[in-house]
């Protein structure tokens, strides 16, 4: 059985899909999830907190994904591929998380939104997190490549203990093959190609990097095991 809050949520991206946001009305949401406005209000504080709250549980539900699929008993480019290619599909499928990875909105969806600076903090323990606002399209491309990097270290230390060793990547060249995965699956986010982004992926982070290798695009995400 959802919470309260969870039915709302729902209620709210289940309008997205009917009308532009714009055109949601915070009485119909109440009505979808069985409560009354009032507790819509009590949750969110207003419709631009409900927006807010979306798009952070889009985040989470995003980089929860991500962790699944870095836990899989595979190798380093199989997990990176795998990434790319559930990012792809994913995004396709959920117009909110689109638009969190490509920093692509419009009328439609709920653009991300400062609180007020005259707003007083909520009493909600979960809005607050999601009025602190969600990542930026460049640090969510940096939360995910840290968090990724971190995990398949780990594995290679673990690796590193078996009977036969392969030889470890460093982290620059961690974090460089690991980023390279994620843009490409923006990139075939924007401008799809005539086949899964998969073997691109495979291609480019098995490709022999100079040495040392190129620095990452993104700035380190200093909060990566916060978000």
């Amino acid at each position: 059985m959802p919470t309260a809050r969870e039915a709302l949520l729902n209620a709210g991206l289940s309008a997205l899909r009917e009308l532009p946001w714009s055109a949601v009305r915070m009485v119909d949401v109440a009505s979808a999830a069985g409560v009354s406005r009032q507790t819509l209000y009590n949750e969110f504080g207003s419709k631009e907190g409900l927006a807010r709250a979306l798009l952070r549980r889009e985040v989470d539900l995003y980089l929860r994904g991500v962790e699944r699929r870095l836990n899989e008993r595979a190798d380093t480019v199989d997990r990176l591929v795998g990434i790319a290619e559930w990012t792809v599909a994913e995004a396709r499928a959920r117009p909110l998380l689109r638009a969190l990875l490509t920093g692509c909105w419009g009328e439609w969806l709920p653009a991300p939104g400062p609180v007020r600076i005259t707003a007083q903090p909520s009493g909600v323990p979960a809005q607050r997190r999601a009025d602190a606002g969600p990542p930026a399209t460049g640090d969510l491309v940096a939360l995910v490549r840290d968090r990724s990097a971190a995990a398949l270290a780990r594995s290679r230390m673990e690796q590193s203990r078996a009977d036969h060793p392969r030889p470890a990547a460093g982290r620059a060249e961690l974090l460089y093959r690991c980023e390279l995965a994620v843009r490409l699956a923006l990139a075939h986010l924007v401008a799809p190609g005539g086949e899964s982004v998969g073997p691109l992926v495979r291609t480019a982070v098995t490709a022999p990097l100079p040495v040392p290798p190129p620095v990452p695009l993104s700035a380190p995400s200093p909060r990566a095991g916060a978000r």
